[in-house]
C-alpha cells in the first residue's frame, strides 16, 4: 500500500550532499552584483556623480536630470552582467518584498528595436497600490501608488534583473511599506542624537543608526515538506507528537553542521556576498535542524534591507539542495523556536559608539547619557515595542524554550546595573568635579571602570544591553524587522528631543552643563527604574512584579496592537514625523487582518488534515483491531478471548474517544470560524479568532497528538517529527 509518508522518506533518504564545486574568497566577491559607489564612478559621468554622492550623504532631494544621468550608467552595468529586465524592489505590508519585471526592450522614434532605461522609470513607477494590505488607506477602485527609488540603498542585480530599492508609498502621500517610516526615523533619530551628542563634542555632525540581524531559521527537507499540508499552506506542523529525543542533551547546538547543511550554507554565503551582504557567522541552534546566520553591522536602513534580500536568497539556494527553509516562528512544538535578533546602536560621523562606554570618565558621561535615554525611551513605549513584535506566528514563540518573555524589560548587567543605582543616588552638589583637561569625577566609582562585555547575558531578556549595543531578541524570525527598529528609533528620538530641552531649560537658568546632564540623567533614572530587570523572565514571579511595576504584560495579539493608537504612541510617532495618525490606524487595521487571516488558514488546514488523514488512519487501525477480536472468538473460548482481548478493546475504546472528541471539536472550531468571518470589524474579528479558535485548535492537536502515538506507524500518512527533524 502507498503511503505518502514513506514515499517522500525514500526521497528524503535518497537525497545527497550537493557540494558546491568552487568556493571564491569572500573580499574577491563581495558586492560584485552591487552598483557601488566606486562602480558609479565608473559608469556616471564625473559631474553627475559629486551631485549623487552629496544628496545620498546629506539626504538631500533627488533631481530628476541627476535621475537620467545614474540610469544611463547603472543600464549599462546592469546589462554587462546580463541583465534584460529592472524591477522596483520594495517592502510592502505583506512582511515581504514585492517586484514587477520590465524589460529594457523598446522601441526607438524610427520603430527599431532597442534597449531603454531612463531616470523616470529609475526614480518612480505605479504599482497598483490597492493590490497590497493599507488599512483601508486605498479603496480597492483606487489603485493608484507609487514606488520612488532609495538611493541610500544601491542597485544590485540577482538572475536576469535589475533590483532599485525603493520605498511605497499611496497616491495621497500615506507609506504603504516599512521602508519609508524606517527613512523617516533614522532621520529623527539621527537629528535627535546629533543634538545631544554636540553637548560632549561639537564635531559631531551626524549620527548613524546601525542594525545586525541575526537570523534564525529551520531546514526541513523538500520531500518531507511536500508531505506535510500544513508546513506548505501555514509553514508550521499544525499536530505532531513530540519526539522522544529532540533537544534535551544541547548536543545541537554550535554542533558539527551536517554536509548537505553546510553545502547550502556555503552557497548562500557565496551569493549573499556577490548581493554586498556582509555574512559573518553561521552555525547550528539549539533545536534540532535549527541554524542561524549573522551579518556584520551596518547602517540600519542598509542593515534592514539586506535581511528581506537575505531571506530571499535563502528560499531560492535551498531548493538547489532540496530544503526548504521555514522562518516561522514556532513550526515545532516543544523545541525552541526562532527569532530575529535585531542588534542596534547608535554612531557618529567620528567614530564614536554612542552606547559603547568610553576610556575616561567623560566619554562615560556620553555613555550614560545616551543609555539612560535609550531605557526612558523603552520604559515609555514598552508596550508598543511589544505590539511591533505581536503576531499570530510570533505569539507561539515568545515565553517559552528560551524565547523572551511577552513583557518588554531591559537587562543591563550588575555592573552597569550598580554604576546607574550610584548615579541615581549620587548628590549632584558634591558629585561633579571637573577640570580643564575635562577629567571629571562624578562620585560614582563605577562610571570610569564601565568595560566592554563586563557582564553575563540573559537569555530571557526581550531587550539587553550586551556591550555595546542593544538587543532586541524578542522580534520574530518572518517578520520585516524594519517594523520594531522604526519604532524604537522613534521612541528615542522623542525621549532624546525632550531630554535636550529639559536640559538646555537648566542650562538657560545658569547651570553648568554637566550638571544639567546630570540633574536630567538621575530624574530619568528614576522614573523609569521599572523597565531594568535581570532577573529571569519566564518565572511566575516576574509575570506578577511586571505587572505590579505597570509594564505591559498583555498577551492577546490583537490587544497588543492597540498599543499603537494610545494617545502617547500617536504624539510620539507624530512629533518625530514618523507615521501620521492615518498610517497609524491603517497599520493596525492590516495587523488585525493577517492575524485573522492566519489563524481562518490554519484553522481550515488543519479541519483538511483530521478529516482526510488523521481520522481516516485510526478508524483504519481501530477497525483491524475489531477484525483482529472477532477472529479470536473464533479460535478461543470465550473466557481465554475475553483475556487476550482486553488489551485489544482497551485501545479500540481509547481509539473512539480521541476520534469523537476531534470530530466534535472539529465541527465547534468550523462553527465558530464561520461565526468569526461574518464579523466586519477587523479587530473584533481577531479577538474572535483568539478568544475561540485558538484555544479549540489546541485542545484538538491534544487529541491528534494521543492517536498519532497509538495508531499503527505503517498507517499513519504524514511525517512525524522524529522525520522531520533528524533526516538531513
Amino acid at each position: 500500500m502507498s503511503n505518502i509518508r514513506f514515499d517522500a522518506l525514500k526521497t528524503a533518504w535518497a537525497h545527497q550532499p550537493n557540494n558546491v564545486a568552487s568556493v571564491q574568497r569572500a573580499s574577491v566577491i563581495f558586492s560584485q552584483n552591487v552598483f557601488t559607489r566606486e562602480k558609479m564612478k565608473e559608469y556616471i559621468a564625473s559631474n553627475i556623480v559629486g551631485e549623487l554622492f552629496d544628496l545620498m550623504d546629506n539626504e538631500k532631494t533627488l533631481s530628476r536630470d541627476i535621475a537620467n544621468s545614474v540610469a544611463i550608467g547603472m543600464k549599462k552595468w546592469a546589462m554587462e552582467l546580463g541583465a534584460t529586465h529592472y524591477t522596483h524592489w520594495f517592502q510592502p505590508l505583506t512582511g515581504g518584498t514585492a517586484e514587477k519585471h520590465d524589460a529594457f526592450f523598446d522601441f526607438d522614434e524610427k520603430g527599431a528595436p532597442m534597449e531603454k532605461f531612463s531616470g523616470s522609470v529609475l526614480y518612480q513607477q505605479e504599482p497598483d497600490a490597492s493590490s497590497f494590505p493599507n488599512g483601508g488607506i486605498r479603496n480597492t477602485f483606487e489603485a493608484r501608488g507609487y514606488s520612488a527609488w532609495d538611493p541610500s540603498s544601491p542597485a544590485f542585480v540577482i538572475g536576469d534583473r535589475l533590483c532599485i530599492p525603493t520605498i511605497f508609498v499611496a497616491y495621497t502621500g500615506e507609506a504603504l511599506d516599512y521602508k519609508t517610516p524606517l527613512l523617516r526615523s533614522i532621520t529623527a533619530v539621527g537629528k535627535a542624537a546629533t543634538a545631544v551628542a554636540n553637548y560632549f563634542d561639537k564635531n559631531v555632525k551626524r549620527v548613524y543608526t546601525y542594525l545586525g540581524t541575526e537570523q534564525e531559521f529551520f531546514l526541513v527537507d523538500e520531500a518531507l515538506y511536500n508531505a506535510r499540508p500544513d508546513l506548505m499552506m501555514t509553514g508550521r506542523t499544525l499536530m505532531g507528537h513530540y519526539a522522544s529525543k529532540s533537544q534535551q542533551l544541547d548536543d545541537h547546538y554550535l554542533g558539527t553542521i551536517p554536509e548537505r547543511v553546510l553545502a547550502f550554507m556555503t552557497e548562500l554565503e557565496q551569493e549573499a556576498l556577490k548581493l554586498g551582504i556582509p555574512v559573518k557567522t553561521r552555525h547550528n541552534e539549539v533545536a534540532p535542524n535549527q541554524f542561524e546566520l549573522a551579518p556584520i553591522y551596518e547602517e540600519a536602513n542598509l542593515g534592514s534591507d539586506h535581511n528581506q534580500l537575505l531571506m530571499s536568497l535563502m528560499e531560492q539556494v535551498a531548493h538547489h539542495h532540496q530544503f526548504r527553509v521555514l522562518f516561522h516562528e514556532k513550526p515545532f512544538g516543544g523545541v525552541n523556536g526562532s527569532g530575529k535578533h535585531c542588534n542596534w546602536s547608535l554612531g557618529t560621523n567620528t567614530g564614536v559608539n554612542l552606547v559603547a562606554p568610553g576610556k575616561n570618565p567623560y566619554q562615560n558621561l556620553q555613555f550614560v547619557t545616551f543609555l539612560v535615554n535609550v531605557l526612558k525611551a523603552v520604559h515609555r513605549h514598552n508596550g508598543l515595542l511589544k505590539a511591533t513584535i505581536a503576531s499570530a506566528t510570533n505569539a507561539h514563540r515568545l515565553g517559552g524554550h528560551e524565547a523572551p518573555p511577552a513583557i518588554i524589560s531591559v537587562f543591563l548587567g550588575a555592573q552597569i546595573n550598580e554604576a546607574l543605582n550610584q548615579i541615581e543616588n549620587a548628590d549632584v552638589d558634591k558629585g561633579i568635579i571637573i577640570n580643564a583637561k575635562k577629567e571629571m569625577k562624578l562620585g560614582v566609582g563605577n562610571i570610569p571602570e564601565i568595560l566592554l562585555d563586563n557582564t553575563d547575558r540573559n537569555r530571557t531578556s526581550p531587550f539587553a544591553f550586551t556591550g555595546n549595543r542593544f538587543e532586541f531578541r524578542a522580534v520574530g524570525s518572518s517578520a520585516n524587522c524594519g517594523a520594531a527598529v522604526l519604532a524604537l528609533n522613534a521612541a528615542v528620538a522623542e525621549q532624546l528631543n525632550i531630554f535636550r530641552e529639559e536640559v538646555d531649560a537648566l542650562i538657560a537658568k545658569g547651570e553648568a552643563k554637566e550638571r544639567a546632564l546630570f540633574t536630567v540623567i538621575k530624574r530619568c533614572l528614576k522614573e523609569c527604574r521599572a523597565i531594568r530587570f535581570d532577573g529571569n523572565g519566564y518565572s511566575q514571579e516576574w509575570q506578577q512584579e511586571a505587572k505590579a511595576r505597570g509594564l505591559d504584560t498583555e498577551t492577546s495579539v490583537p490587544l497588543m496592537i492597540d498599543q499603537y493608537l494610545k494617545k502617547e504612541s500617536v504624539q510620539m510617532f507624530g512629533s518625530t514625523g514618523v507615521l501620521n495618525l492615518a498610517e497609524l490606524q491603517a497599520r493596525c487595521e492590516v495587523k488585525w487582518e493577517n492575524y485573522s487571516l492566519k489563524l481562518q488558514i490554519e484553522s481550515r488546514v488543519f479541519g483538511d488534515l483530521v478529516i482526510n488523514h488523521v481520522l481516516p488512519a485510526a478508524k483504519r487501525y481501530q477497525a483491524m483491531l475489531l477484525e483482529k477480536v472477532a477472529h479470536l472468538k473464533q479460535v478461543f473460548n470465550a473466557e481465554e478471548a475475553k483475556v487476550l482481548n482486553e488489551q485489544d478493546c482497551l485501545l479500540i475504546r481509547r481509539i473512539e474517544g480521541h476520534a469523537s472528541a476531534i470530530i466534535a471539536g472539529v465541527d465547534k472550531m468550523t462553527s465558530l470560524r464561520i461565526k468569526a468571518n461574518h464579523i466586519e470589524n477587523q479587530r473584533e474579528r481577531a479577538l474572535a479568532f483568539h478568544d475561540t479558535i485558538v484555544p479549540i485548535m489546541e485542545d484538538i492537536r491534544k487529541h491528534v497528538d494521543e492517536l498519532e502515538m497509538w495508531v499503527d506507524d505503517q498507517l499513519w500518512t504524514l511525517p512525524k517529527y522524529r522525520e522531520l527533524l533528524f533526516v538531513h
